[in-house]
């Protein structure tokens, strides 16, 4: 059963929130009747949804649609900043599920938002911030950290079996005898149904499980070879091409 959350936007187009959760905490099945923007200071949390999941490292956030039943997981200490958002404060918000990244100006106007008064005066500095984060949230740039997840129950099954052993090799021949289809209805039906081919699916499937297991303070070389990874480099290399940094210096550094 999906609890519904409601909000009310009768002095301001959102309302802030911050919260901290501790490791292995969760949220069960709810959905909120505005928008949502849920920006991780600290830690790792896995969105659950009914498209698929979706893990946000610290530093991004994802955005959630108005109505999107979801659960959430947390890994390692988690501090949380949320913007509830009246989905008609601006035309052509984001209207899926996306991890975005939040860019320094974005950051620090979530956290001014904690500090403002519900009510304000039109011209004051409370509605300029307001304004101005709405501003930016349409211009937060999409980030590859989702997974969706296909519609046809054999291809779900076969995601099922990867994600249990991820660090066997998962080519899309192996895939296709797995689901018991040729190789080229297999790429055709799962891009098709995800928008990524086989192989962009295991890579992100590895990536998102890599965020989960480097916040739980796993090290780097035991990460990089339960995935499949063939060395350390190897998994630096693909590491810091989708996050811009090494893995020890995005989770490691002071």
């Amino acid at each position: 059963m999906t609890t519904t959350l409601t909000f009310s936007f009768t002095h301001c187009p959102l309302v802030p929130f911050a919260h901290d959760y501790a490791h292995g905490d969760s949220e069960p099945w709810h959905q909120h009747d505005c928008a949502q923007l849920l920006h991780i200071l600290s830690g790792v949390v896995r969105v659950d949804t009914q498209e698929g999941c979706w893990v946000v490292p610290p530093g991004r956030g994802v955005w959630l649609p108005a109505g999107t039943p979801h659960a959430l997981r947390m890994t390692g200490h988690v501090a949380a900043r949320t913007l509830f958002i009246d989905p008609l404060a601006r035309a052509f918000l984001p209207a899926t599920c996306q991890i975005v990244q939040i860019s320094p100006l974005l950051r620090e106007l979530i956290v001014a938002s904690l500090n403002l008064a519900e009510k304000y005066a039109p011209g004051s500095r409370e509605e300029r911030i307001y304004e101005l984060i709405l501003d930016e949230i349409r211009g937060m740039q999409v980030l590859p950290f989702g997974l969706p997840e296909p519609q046809d129950a054999a291809l779900r099954a076969l995601c099922q079996q990867m994600r249990e052993s991820p660090a066997d090799a998962w080519d899309s021949r192996r895939a296709a005898r797995v689901a018991n289809m040729s190789e080229r209805t297999l790429n055709r039906h799962f891009q098709q149904q995800t928008a990524l081919t086989w192989s962009e699916w295991v890579r992100r499937a590895r990536l998102m499980e890599a965020l989960v297991r480097l916040a739980q303070g796993q090290s780097v070389l035991r990460v990089a070879l339960d995935l499949g990874y063939g060395s350390h480099s190897a998994f630096t290399a693909m590491f810091r091409r989708v996050m811009g940094t090494s893995p020890s210096e995005y989770f490691y550094s002071d």
